[in-house]
C-alpha cells in the first residue's frame, strides 16, 4: 500500500508541474495577445461569440450531466441556478462576450500626459497585466466572460473552474478558444485547467512570478481560502452583505419597487440584498415592505418593531445582521435616522453594494458620502452591481479592497500602468 503522504506530495508536485506549464505557454501567448491591434482583439472575440452560439447543443449537453451530478450531491438552490443553462443563458454568454468586444480597448491608452520645464514628455499608459489566474465556482458563464475581459485587455489567463461545472466550462472554453484561434489569437491565450483536483488551486495561488493576479470568483469558503494561502496578489471581495436602507424621506411606492428588486430578482447573486433598513421616520413603511416580501415567499427576520407588524415575521439573531443568505431571506431593522444607517453598515456590511431610497437630498449626499463600500447607490436596486450594468460588458467579480481596482472588474482594471518617458538628450544634475 502507498504512502498517503507520498501520494498527496505527488499530487502537489504534479499540479505544480501542470500550472507551471500552462503559466509558461500562457506568458508567451501574453506576448502575442498585447502585440495585436484593438481591431485584432474585436474580431477575434466576436468569432469566439458566435463560435459559443454555434456550440450551443454541445454545452447544454455538458450542462445536463452537471446538473444531474449537483442534484445528486445535493447542490442548494442557489448553487444549482448558478449552474444551470439553457438556450436564453446560453445566449446570454455569447451575447455578453460580443459586448466585450463593443467596449473601448483599454490597451496603450494615454490616461495623462505632461511634459516637465527640462522639456522631457511624459506619458501615462495602460497596458496588459500579464497572466491572470482565475478560480470560479458553479457559474459556467464565467469561463466565457472572464476569457472575453482578458482578451479585451491583452492579458492571457488561467481558468480553474469548479468540479460541480467542469463539464459545462469545457464545452464553453472549447468553442470559445476555437473562435479566437480562427482569428488569430493563440489558443494558449485562455486555458482552462483540465484537472477537478484541488492541488491545482494551490499550485496557481503559489505560482509567483507565473501568475500575475489571482482573482477568486465564488462563495466566502473559497474566497477565503485564497486570500489566506495565495503568494500572488489577489483581486477579491469576501462576501455581498448588502443593504438597503429607506430613509424617512423615501417614496414608499419606489421603496417598495426597489426593495423587492434588491431582495428578490435574484437571490443568490453578489449583489442581492440581504438587510432592510428602515428609518424610525419612515416606520409607517415598515409594514409594507416586510409583508411584500413576505407574501412573496420571502422569510422575514427582524428586530422587535419589525416582528410587531406581521406575525410572520421571525426573531433575527445577531448573527442574521452579518449574513450573506443567497436565499429567499431576508434581516429587516428600524434604524434612527441616516447616521445610524451608515454606522449599522460599517459594523455589519461587507463594503460591496449599499443602497439609500431617499427624496432628501441632504440624507443621499450623507449617505452616499459616508457608507464606504465598492458601489453606493441612491433610489436603485443593489442588483445593478454588475460589470454588464456598468457599461463594461462584462466583469470578472467585484473587487471589494482599495488597491489597484475598485468595484466591477471589467477590461480597464485588468490593466496596469507604465510610463513612457520621450527626451532629448537630457541627463539630471
Amino acid at each position: 500500500m502507498r504512502d498517503a503522504t507520498a501520494e498527496k506530495t505527488e499530487t502537489a508536485l504534479d499540479a505544480a508541474s501542470l500550472v507551471t506549464d500552462m503559466a509558461k505557454r500562457a506568458r508567451a501567448a501574453a506576448r502575442v495577445l498585447a502585440s495585436l491591434n484593438a481591431e485584432a482583439r474585436t474580431a477575434a472575440l466576436r468569432a469566439g461569440a458566435a463560435a459559443i452560439r454555434a456550440a450551443a447543443p454541445a454545452i447544454l449537453a455538458a450542462n445536463a450531466i452537471d446538473m444531474e451530478r449537483g442534484r445528486s450531491l445535493g447542490l442548494t438552490h442557489a448553487l444549482l441556478d448558478r449552474l444551470m443553462l439553457n438556450e436564453a443563458r446560453i445566449e446570454g454568454i455569447a451575447a455578453g462576450v460580443e459586448a466585450v468586444a463593443g467596449i473601448a480597448d483599454p490597451v496603450n491608452t494615454v490616461a495623462a500626459e505632461w511634459e516637465r520645464p527640462n522639456g522631457l514628455r511624459i506619458q501615462q499608459v495602460r497596458v496588459p497585466i500579464g497572466v491572470i489566474g482565475i478560480v470560479y465556482e458553479s457559474r459556467p458563464n464565467v469561463t466565457a466572460d472572464a476569457g472575453a475581459l482578458c482578451v479585451r485587455s491583452g492579458n492571457a489567463v488561467i481558468l480553474r473552474g469548479g468540479s460541480e461545472a467542469l463539464n459545462s466550462s469545457r464545452a464553453i472554453h472549447a468553442a470559445f478558444v476555437a473562435g479566437l484561434a480562427s482569428a488569430g489569437v493563440p489558443a494558449d491565450a485562455v486555458q482552462l485547467v483540465p484537472v477537478a483536483d484541488r492541488a491545482a488551486v494551490g499550485a496557481m495561488l503559489t505560482a509567483q512570478g507565473l501568475i500575475d493576479v489571482i482573482v477568486p470568483r465564488g462563495g466566502k469558503s473559497l474566497v477565503a481560502r485564497v486570500q489566506s494561502d495565495a503568494r500572488v496578489p489577489v483581486l477579491a471581495h469576501l462576501d455581498g452583505n448588502n443593504h438597503v436602507y429607506v430613509d424617512g424621506g423615501a417614496d414608499p411606492e419606489k421603496a417598495l419597487t426597489i426593495v423587492r428588486n434588491a431582495k428578490l430578482r435574484r437571490t443568490g447573486v453578489c449583489g442581492a440584498a440581504e438587510t432592510v433598513l428602515v428609518d424610525e421616520a419612515a416606520k409607517d413603511q415598515l409594514a409594507p415592505l416586510a409583508r411584500m416580501l413576505l407574501d412573496a415567499g420571502c422569510e422575514v427576520r427582524g428586530d422587535a418593531a419589525t416582528q410587531g407588524v406581521d406575525p410572520r415575521v421571525k426573531p433575527a439573531a445577531e448573527a442574521d445582521w452579518d449574513t450573506e443568505y443567497l436565499e429567499p431571506i431576508v434581516a429587516m431593522k428600524l434604524v434612527h435616522g441616516v447616521s445610524d444607517a451608515i454606522a449599522h453598515i460599517e459594523r455589519h456590511g461587507s463594503h460591496h453594494t449599499d443602497a439609500i431610497v431617499t427624496e432628501d437630498a441632504a440624507a443621499a449626499e450623507a449617505f452616499l458620502s459616508g457608507v464606504d463600500s465598492a458601489i453606493v447607490a441612491l433610489n436603485a436596486s443593489t442588483q445593478f452591481a454588475d460589470g454588464g450594468e456598468f457599461g463594461f460588458g462584462a466583469e470578472i467579480g467585484i473587487a471589494t479592497g482599495r488597491l489597484h481596482a475598485r468595484g466591477p472588474v471589467g477590461a480597464e482594471q485588468l490593466t496596469t500602468m507604465k510610463y513612457l518617458v520621450r527626451g532629448t538628450g537630457q541627463i539630471r544634475p
